[in-house]
């Protein structure tokens, strides 16, 4: 009787996913994905513009990825403990939406201790960048963690993925469209754009709760709940530290280049405020068109290197026009984002697809495996911008900015030589595709079927 139910089990979740569950998953990260892209876009840009020194807003934003790190390895060990996906999702929202408000919204610490000092302000802020870094792991843990779970359909779990990194552009989109309307209409802009981040975000994630289930396959045979995998499992693995390098890269890359090309072409390329929307917009869309392109390549290990490999060097050739561009040619930029759009859609989507190789069908670790991966990418960029921005203090002071500015380095220079790393890491990856089906897990299918 009890193998009769497993195998009734076992069955229903081989069954391919229709397209409502596919749609109501993929937009439960868009609260997360909208948020982000204004975090890292927009945070130092504001907290330099209200008064707090490069240093201090990068001791801001320092103090979120340390709270994220950290979480993100917490959260992983619960859930794989005890499960409740969505319960873990829903919380994380809720520090999302209130966090992100009190940071863009003003200094509540201030206004509750009634003082306006320096100190007051950079911890007010500090903890409430710590409140919302919690809460983003705990959202995007949960939610990445789930895909194993729902379904034992490999065509179904790319199209899950597929779909999620698919709305992840489209939220980032929205973010540089409602900066351009905000910049060109509003004086409190960057209040007004986390607001409306926040609002389009929760709307989202009616959908996600209206759509999608909480997963309940771990309770089935094939998920192995009774033999869970230990930490030390992964840490016997030389492809773990491989596959956890090259995610840290490509994070890095894609995160301090993002952070820091607000200031890059408005102060050392002189274009206007609207530049601060547009080039941004124009790499995202740029990245969403190559992603939804290569959900349509068949992949196995030699096409996974060979397309990681053509990402990095993209990379590395874009961020070093980008370090040399005078701002007499900033028109270039635009060529460029194009370029750098096409690189970070390569080397995300290729590592994303390594860790799903790693993963494989340990599933009674997945969320350690994806937790641990996140604690390295969120405390190397985190402590990558402090030194950034602590060295503004000293090279930036004056009204004539050269060649070697922070920003020009963090745009350019830095990553280009974070993808050079990525491609030594790269041809030491060893490979097997013992199981197809599992080696075109990467992507293989349509955006939705």
């Amino acid at each position: 009787m009890a193998d009769a139910k497993g195998d009734e089990v076992l069955a229903e979740g081989q069954m391919p996913l229709g397209r409502w569950p596919i749609l109501s998953y993929g937009v439960g990260h868009m609260l997360n994905d909208i948020t982000s892209a204004c975090w890292f876009t927009y945070l130092l840009l504001f907290l330099q513009e209200i008064g707090l020194a490069p240093r201090d807003a990068a001791i801001v934003m320092l103090s979120g990825q340390v709270a994220d790190g950290l979480m993100t390895i917490l959260a992983g060990e619960m859930i794989d403990r005890f499960g409740h996906f969505k319960l873990w999702h829903i919380g994380g929202s809720i520090l999302v939406g209130i966090s992100f408000s009190s940071v863009f919204g003003g200094c509540l610490l201030c206004t509750v201790l009634g003082t306006d000092s320096y100190l007051v302000r950079t911890i007010g802020y500090s903890f409430f960048a710590a409140v919302f870094n919690i809460g983003w792991a705990a959202t995007q843990v949960s939610h990445m963690s789930m895909v194993n779970c729902m379904t034992l359909n490999s065509t179904s779990r790319v199209a899950l993925a597929s779909c999620r990194n698919a709305f992840t552009m489209v939220a980032n989109l929205g973010l540089y469209a409602i900066a351009l309307v905000v910049f060109a209409l509003v004086s409190a802009k960057y209040r007004w754009i986390a607001y409306v981040s926040i609002f389009v975000g929760c709307c989202f994630l009616v959908v996600f709760y209206a759509g999608t289930k909480e997963p309940t396959l771990q309770s089935g045979s094939d998920c192995k709940k009774s033999a869970r995998i230990s930490w030390g499992y992964w840490f016997k693995k030389a492809l773990y530290y491989q596959v956890a390098l090259l995610y840290m890269l490509a994070r890095l890359i894609t995160n301090v280049s993002q952070s820091l090309i607000a200031f890059y072409v408005t102060r050392d390329l002189k274009m206007n405020e609207y530049s601060k929307a547009i080039i941004p917009a124009i790499i995202f869309c740029c990245s969403f068109l190559v992603s939804v392109v290569l959900q349509e390549i068949k992949w196995n290990s030699r096409r996974l290197k060979s397309l990681l490999t053509i990402g990095a060097i993209l990379w590395v050739i874009a961020g070093a026009a980008v370090f040399v561009l005078p701002s007499q040619m900033h028109n270039l930029m635009y060529p460029l984002a194009m370029v750098i759009g096409a690189a970070n859609a390569l080397v995300m989507v290729t590592t994303i697809g390594l860790e799903s190789a790693l993963v494989g069908d340990d599933l009674n670790g997945c969320a350690f495996v994806y937790g641990s991966l996140s604690f390295l990418d969120k405390m190397s960029c985190g402590i990558a911008l402090f030194v950034l921005e602590s060295y503004e203090d000293s090279i930036s002071c004056g009204e004539t900015r050269g060649l070697y500015t922070v920003s020009r380095f963090g745009t350019g220079l830095i990553p280009s030589c974070f993808a050079v790393f990525a491609l030594l890491v790269t041809s030491t990856l060893k490979l097997q595709d013992t199981n197809p089906r599992a080696a075109a897990a990467a992507l293989e299918a349509p955006l939705l079927v």
